[in-house]
């Protein structure tokens, strides 16, 4: 079983930038696919699966929701076990608590795409950022 652990975190005014980290071990292998999650705080929030890669990091195999394209870039780096996202031009609908998430079910060189059905339950505690507005 993989054990994930985010850093990163934090609070930053709107524009700013983050990156967050995502250290993996306890699994020989990085053919999965790995992703990062939000869920906002407050009863009700859905989470959103806000970016996935594939098990080489190209980035062919990256893929982004939405409301953070262009702003946001997933990679990993296979050597040393770590997952990154890279955030700028924060906005204040981007506070949120994110999740490193990796999921051995779906096919990890073409099925990374945010649009899967990704299975979140193997993820890390998570890393709050806050945007101020």
């Amino acid at each position: 079983q993989v054990h994930l652990v985010e850093s990163g975190g934090g609070s930053v005014q709107a524009g700013g930038s983050l990156t967050l980290s995502c250290a993996a071990s306890g699994y020989t292998s990085s053919n999965y696919c790995m992703g990062w999650f939000r869920q906002a705080p407050g009863p009700g929030k859905e989470r959103e699966v806000v970016a996935g890669i594939g098990s080489d990091g190209s980035d062919d195999s990256t893929s982004y929701t939405d409301s953070v394209k262009g702003r946001f870039t997933i990679s990993r780096d296979n050597a040393k076990n770590i997952l990154y996202l890279k955030m700028n031009s924060l906005k204040p609908e981007d506070t949120s608590m994110y999740y490193c998430v990796a999921d051995f079910r779906l096919a990890p060189s073409t099925s990374c795409s945010v649009r899967s059905a990704w299975y979140l339950e193997v993820r890390g505690q998570g890393t709050l950022v806050t945007v101020s507005s």
